[in-house]
């Protein structure tokens, strides 16, 4: 808590309890930030936000006048950033952060990261924020300047010294990381997404790159030598650069991996010496994923035997390749595949273990780029067994036409189309025989499903959970 006076010299000598963007979110003591949405001007909910009880607002433009007082800058959205790092005595600066980007992987990497290095160690990402003393879901893998500084500042008081952070190409593009210098960068991969944020993939892949932009001089990148953006990553660096793939000259060199039932194996070569390790994860790209984790572990100064023990015994990761287990004969994969790489690549691995079916649960978001949805529906018509297409977070769109832009002109007839995904999970798991697999795939562990211009309370896993209670009883 700080005075305003504290942050604005000259105001009132008045209590500022928090920092919000949100109206409907303020709590009395708060100072609410007229900040410009995409499609929001948020000074159009100032008296929202005094009714509720900000003690002040800021605001860019004259508002009239009020019975709190206005602090007017030139433009909110900037002043956001450094108005609430200076609330929270710049947390991140105490936290030694490390920054995850990537169109597939960044949840797995940090969390495995986050696993890896134990108490000391923060997650901030798709699957919410944790440490030691606290679990909490969020909404965006990177959430608001006035969220991301509050989480911080929360890690920072729970004793964390480390921040293991998955950065998305539309916090960098909305400008919520601005201010944060990283000790710590890794790189998973780049394939095409968000271009309805971004436009083009270039734009896509700039965004990306800023965050090896602001990793400190003395900091270290930790880079995909196979993925194709490789290059162009690599000279936006200007720290140390290691690197893990296939390449004789990696810091981290792959020799070989295998997938087997029980998750995959990995061998590799590290300043010379060949070692081995057993993985639960199952799939094959996380070879990589898990050599990314590796090397952020020797930046901490462990021994490879010891990061190889740890990373032997992490059997899951929530919402990534999780497997569900009721007491059913068939298993359950919980994934936020929501892109034709990771779906391609998630059901090319099944289909590789499967005794029984695949029967894929899939949709597509709303208000996101169109254009990738026929070649999803591609691939899971093609390595399923049987596709039921639902909804996942349609927004403003209808769920009925996202379905057909998946089927797009395909000829396939093995599938059907539910549009409530209450339903279609329902319906998945009916269907389900003695050793089929099951992927609901797209809403992981989220904990709402945006429709309209609203975020209702939802979870796949909580109706698979439902489903199991109505079917036990």
């Amino acid at each position: 808590m700080k005075k305003l006076n504290e942050l604005y010299p000259g105001q009132k000598d008045c209590a500022i309890k928090g920092i919000k963007i949100n109206s409907k979110e303020i709590e009395p003591g708060d100072l609410f930030v007229c900040t410009m949405g995409v499609t929001t001007d948020r000074h159009d909910f100032i008296d929202e936000a005094i009714e509720k009880g900000a003690s002040a607002v800021v605001v860019s433009r004259d508002v009239g006048e009020k019975k709190v007082p206005l602090i007017h800058v030139e433009n909110t959205n900037e002043e956001l950033k450094t108005l609430t790092r200076r609330f929270y005595d710049a947390p991140d600066e105490k936290l030694l952060m490390i920054g995850i980007t990537g169109t597939n992987g960044k949840t797995t990497v940090a969390e495995l990261i986050y696993q890896l290095l134990g108490k000391q160690c923060a997650y901030l990402g798709t699957n919410g924020i944790k440490c030691h003393q606290f679990e909490e879901r969020i909404r965006n893998t990177t959430p608001d300047v006035d969220r991301l500084y509050l989480y911080m500042d929360r890690f920072v008081k729970a004793g964390c010294k480390v921040l293991s952070m998955e950065t998305s190409s539309e916090a960098f593009f909305r400008h919520r990381l601005d201010l944060i210098q990283y000790d710590l960068a890794v790189l998973t991969n780049i394939t095409e997404d968000h271009l309805n944020i971004h436009k083009t993939l270039e734009n896509y892949i700039d965004c990306k790159c800023q965050l090896f932009r602001q990793v400190k001089e003395d900091g270290i990148a930790i880079l995909n030598s196979s993925d194709s953006h490789f290059e162009q990553v690599k000279a936006c660096c200007h720290c140390q650069v290691l690197t893990y793939g296939y390449r004789e000259e990696d810091t981290l060199r792959i020799l070989n991996s295998q997938e087997t039932k029980e998750g995959i194996t990995l061998d590799f070569v590290y300043r010379g010496k060949t070692y081995h390790l057993e993985s639960p994860l199952g799939g094959s790209f996380n070879a990589l994923n898990l050599s990314a984790v590796i090397l952020v572990g020797t930046v901490f100064s462990l021994s490879i035997s010891k990061i190889l023990i740890k990373l032997s015994k992490i059997r899951t990761i929530a919402g990534r390749m999780e497997k569900l287990e009721f007491g059913q004969p068939y298993q359950i994969i919980l994934d936020y595949a929501h892109t034709p790489d990771a779906l391609d690549k998630i059901l090319s691995y099944l289909n590789q273990i499967k005794t029984g079916r695949i029967i894929t649960l899939t949709g597509s978001a709303g208000g996101r780029e169109k254009e990738k949805r026929p070649a999803m529906g591609k691939i899971v018509l093609e390595k399923s067994d049987f596709v039921i297409f639902t909804m996942d977070d349609p927004r403003e769109e209808d769920v009925n036409q996202i379905i057909d832009d998946l089927i797009g002109d395909a000829t396939a007839t093995n599938y059907i189309r539910i549009p409530e995904r209450k339903k279609a999970i329902f319906k998945a798991l009916e269907m389900a025989q003695k050793n089929d697999i099951v992927v609901l795939a797209g809403k992981g562990r989220d904990n709402y499903m945006a429709i309209g211009k609203e975020y209702l309370p939802y979870s796949d896993y909580e109706v698979v959970e439902a489903y199991f209670k109505k079917v036990n009883k």
